[in-house]
């Protein structure tokens, strides 16, 4: 190799390190003003809409404004995601991009997991004080003056004031559909992580399988809770607005249950992006992000079967 030639292949190695040294900033972008106005008109909808179902007016304008937000959003997200994708594949990104994703992504399940523990605080707080003091139970027992003679028990079916709250006639057993649905999700993490060793390895068939596998057992839990919900609502009358277990129930269960909606979404848009060839052994952290998503929901969702369902 003559001199010329071996200078000519150090300096392109030579600006190849200096270019993945560099943090890519990207040009000027409209999607984080598009998410902003998407946000606003979903939640104004929301916030409409649960205003004139409070007030039980006949017409309400907020279905159809939080819908529009809501495809705004859906907009947004297929724009701003599939433009980070984009830039990934052209090799844009340094390790320090890589590390920067790493970080967002594990600061956003953090405030996912305080998200939880706000709730699940909640439900202690109310289950564990609130109500045996109401009973007249503890150092604030003098609670009981509210509601005399109100007896305390877990779950409750004795709502201190049945006028205004009606108590469900009864809770959903532990061990019917929950039970189901925690084997369907626990299983959907082990399919995962096939999937995740599959890729690591370069064995795209096991990836595929393994994948789909978690997609198909994601939306067997979601359809088996819509049942449930059902269930609850038109024959055990246990509704958000049957008394604080109701409303715990719900708040906690619905909330994951939208955490596992939008978990399976993002599996499949991984599941897309493998059939068309995206993702290498070495360089796949959309997947991963997706994989810690999912794994989180996965223990969310044990908790709530132990602390709401069985305990």
């Amino acid at each position: 190799m003559s001199t010329e030639s071996h200078q000519r292949i150090e300096s392109h190695h030579g600006l190849e390190s200096q270019s993945h040294a560099q943090y890519y900033v990207p040009a000027q972008s409209k999607w984080p003003i598009v998410a902003t106005v998407a946000l606003l008109v979903t939640v104004y909808g929301l916030g409409t809409w649960f205003n004139d179902l409070t007030a039980e007016r006949a017409e309400s304008n907020g279905p159809l404004i939080f819908f529009f937000g809501a495809l705004l959003i859906a907009y947004m997200m297929f724009g701003w995601f599939g433009a980070v994708v984009r830039e990934s594949r052209s090799g844009l990104y340094s390790a320090q991009m890589d590390r920067s994703f790493r970080w967002g992504m594990t600061w956003f399940i953090f405030s996912e997991v305080m998200f939880f523990a706000a709730f699940f605080g909640a439900l202690f707080y109310i289950r564990y004080w609130v109500g045996p003091w109401l009973a007249g139970e503890g150092d604030k027992g003098v609670s009981n003056m509210l509601w005399p003679g109100f007896e305390y028990t877990w779950p409750l079916l004795n709502n201190p004031d049945p006028r205004l709250f009606p108590a469900p006639d009864g809770v959903i057993s532990a061990w019917g559909l929950p039970l189901i649905n925690t084997v369907l999700l626990v299983t959907s993490s082990f399919t995962l992580t096939w999937a995740h060793h599959a890729l690591k390895k370069g064995n795209r068939k096991h990836l595929k399988i393994g994948l789909g596998v978690t997609v198909l057992l994601g939306a067997a839990f979601l359809a088996l809770q819509i049942e449930e919900y059902i269930h609850a609502y038109s024959e055990l009358g246990l509704t958000l607005g049957s008394g604080i277990y109701g409303a715990t129930f719900f708040m906690l269960t619905g909330f994951h249950g939208a955490h596992v909606t939008i978990g399976a979404i993002i599996l499949t848009v991984m599941l897309v992006r493998i059939l068309r060839g995206h993702f290498t052994h070495e360089h796949h952290f959309g997947f991963e992000a997706a994989a810690w998503y999912w794994h989180f929901v996965d223990v969310v969702w044990l908790g709530l079967f132990i602390f709401v369902y069985v305990l």
